[in-house]
């Protein structure tokens, strides 16, 4: 496959994941406004922006307007539109590669949310249409999946998914338990609860979680299905085996060695989760120990780049 194309396949399926992640952060945060002050709910949104790398709203800012910033303005850069943007102009380069129903869908989500955006209906539907949003995303997979054929092409989809997932999910629960880290030793309250709630919720894994724990939400437990459950897909532990999984068919579909870097460091994410347990990351450092898995994420998306989308002249030679 040309490394054009892979390269376009994998920012479509980051752009689609990041869109997805980014909607449900924002219907999340919105609902459980109903249930905060205005104080709590401001701090709820920074950390929201905390866990996007995105500037955080200033303190008299209408917080109804900056969710509709994060879903509309195509030229903030972590806003829904902008995601859904980039996966479509990628999609547009490899139509070729898609299925004409996978294309569809594509340019239906995008058209979707341009006219909502045209037509003003956040005031009164902004639930509907961060909903819609989602469930057509969710649609994406489960047509690609459904439509594609499950080679090279369909992993470069599933590398792209994974890979934004496992950063975004390590992101989400940095933010969280970096507040959580400072206020350890204030008693526990309903705003907590909530918090917790908020978390499991922004990872579609609240009902998961209570069906190994209930409802009894302790950090430790909340922290451990997120991180390293092996079955539930949107945990870190799952998402950093998919990768690993991803990257060895498509070098057993193309002339790359199997012991390069970039297998070496998916290798050495996976086994980062595979071996560790909850009571030791939280004895050693719980921030420390996710900052280390995005910055390896760091690490292979660099190593697919040398690798396979833009690799140096001199490894070419040696093919």
């Amino acid at each position: 496959m040309l490394s054009r194309v892979a390269d376009s396949l994998y920012w479509m399926s980051r752009y689609v994941e990041r869109a997805e992640h980014t909607a449900r952060l924002i219907d999340v945060n919105l609902v459980l406004m109903l249930d905060q002050s205005p104080e709590f709910a401001l701090q709820r949104w920074e950390r929201l922006t905390d866990s996007l790398l995105l500037e955080p709203p200033e303190a008299d800012h209408d917080i109804t307007q900056f969710a509709h910033q994060l879903t509309f303005d195509r030229d903030h850069h972590g806003s829904i539109m902008a995601c859904l943007t980039g996966a479509r102009d990628n999609a547009r380069q490899v139509r070729e590669q898609l299925s004409s129903e996978l294309w569809e869908q594509v340019n239906r989500m995008y058209l979707a949310i341009t006219h909502a955006r045209s037509q003003q209906l956040w005031q009164q539907e902004s639930h509907a249409l961060l909903r819609q949003v989602i469930d057509g995303l969710h649609l994406f997979h489960g047509i690609a999946e459904s439509t594609m054929s499950q080679g090279e092409g369909w992993q470069w989809l599933q590398l792209g998914r994974f890979l934004e997932r496992t950063s975004a999910t390590c992101l989400l629960l940095e933010t969280y338990f970096s507040a959580y880290l400072r206020s350890q030793e204030q008693e526990e309250s309903v705003r907590e609860y909530l918090d917790w709630v908020g978390l499991l919720k922004s990872c579609t894994a609240f009902e998961a979680y209570c069906q190994v724990y209930t409802a009894d939400l302790q950090p430790a437990r909340v922290a451990e299905f997120l991180l390293l459950s092996a079955d539930f897909p949107r945990s870190v532990r799952f998402s950093g085996m998919a990768v690993q999984r991803s990257l060895q068919k498509i070098a057993q579909s193309t002339r790359v060695r199997k012991n390069t870097t970039v297998s070496r460091l998916a290798g050495r994410l996976a086994t980062s989760l595979d071996y560790a347990a909850i009571k030791e990351i939280m004895a050693e450092g719980m921030l420390e120990y996710l900052r280390d898995i995005r910055e390896q994420c760091g690490h292979v998306h660099n190593a697919i780049q040398r690798t396979y989308i833009a690799p140096p002249l001199e490894s070419l030679l040696e093919l």
